[in-house]
């Protein structure tokens, strides 16, 4: 080995020390500022509950406590950050509830939901994630959880706690007012694959696009190809650039035949298919294989992220009719 190799293998070792050394410390780090600001929410609001008995506890408490811990202990205790501090323990009062693995501006953004179901939820998808605090104000301003087909209600998962409707790619930055073609948004999302990922939710790795198929008499290409490591099966992607129709779907359902028949393992789950359209006809989806076939999905996407409001109607158009469609 040369010196050069062995300075290389050196320089290697230690700069895994040093990176473990400081995950580590951040980490406890971050364990002891989480729990030093959880226990200053507690007494904030055991002191706030007890001054009710006694008179109405007034925003000048907050603001001279402020004053008094910023002269004895410098910035971090202004009178906001004493406001998220006491959010924070009345979002989070069980001490064991606080996943250290998180921020303290993780938690402030979770302890602004009000839904407890929602937050714990929240709180579970950004651990497993790994999500940074941008990734999770993203997905809390375009209603993530609100997006998922089927909310998780057991230790199973299935495709529909997955799958989404609609799906939102403000993320790939094109104008919104041009006619973009399929091989355009699809380049795009390629370009921006790690936020596309994010986007299609938990245990995605990317596959292929293209992806070349070849059968006795024909070729055929298939858009784009991942595979989801909680269902434990691929899942094919056409992209269309105009509303949904039945040509799609029975294009969608022979991709997905055809993958099981010649690229599924032994040891993977049945083949999902997802169209990803600008709009959907409800009758199109009513009378073709999409109503009874739990591995074909139609969704919406969105090259902006809509308001508020617009984004809630798409989301209950589609709650209502999957509820309908199962009922």
């Amino acid at each position: 080995m040369t010196k050069l190799e062995n300075n290389t293998s050196l320089l290697a070792s230690i700069a895994a020390v040093i990176a473990e050394s400081r995950s580590i410390a951040y980490s406890s780090n971050n364990a002891i500022l989480l729990k030093m600001y959880w226990e200053i929410g507690c007494l904030i609001v055991e002191d706030e509950q007890e001054g009710r008995h006694k008179a109405a506890y007034g925003k000048s408490i907050l603001k001279n406590l402020s004053k008094q811990l910023t002269l004895e202990f410098g910035k971090g205790f202004d009178e906001r950050n004493l406001n998220n501090i006491r959010a924070f323990y009345l979002a989070f009062p069980i001490w064991n509830a606080v996943r250290t693995k998180l921020s303290w501006t993780h938690y402030r953004i979770l302890s602004r939901i009000d839904k407890p179901d929602s937050r714990n939820r929240y709180i579970q998808l950004a651990t497993e994630g790994n999500w940074d605090t941008r990734t999770l104000q993203r997905n809390i301003s375009s209603q993530y959880l609100g997006r998922v087909i089927e909310p998780m209600t057991d230790v199973n998962e299935k495709p529909a706690n997955i799958i989404k409707d609609p799906y939102i790619f403000e993320f790939l930055g094109l104008p919104v007012e041009t006619r973009h073609t399929e091989n355009t948004i699809e380049t795009a999302l390629i370009n921006h694959l790690q936020l596309f990922l994010m986007e299609l939710g938990k245990g995605f790795a990317f596959v292929a696009r293209q992806q070349h198929i070849v059968t006795d008499t024909s070729d055929f290409f298939i858009d784009l190809v991942f595979y989801n490591f909680y269902l434990k099966c691929f899942v094919l992607i056409d992209l269309k650039t105009c509303k949904l129709s039945h040509e799609a779907i029975g294009q969608m359902d022979m991709y997905v035949r055809m993958y099981n028949d010649l690229k599924k393992g032994d040891d993977d789950n049945p083949t999902i298919g997802l169209i990803l359209c600008t709009e959907k006809d409800e009758t199109i989806v009513k009378y073709s294989v999409l109503a009874e076939n739990e591995k074909l999905f139609a969704s919406k996407y969105r090259l902006y992220l809509p308001k508020e409001e617009e984004l809630r109607q798409l989301i209950n158009a589609d709650k209502i009719k999957y509820e309908l469609d199962n009922d």
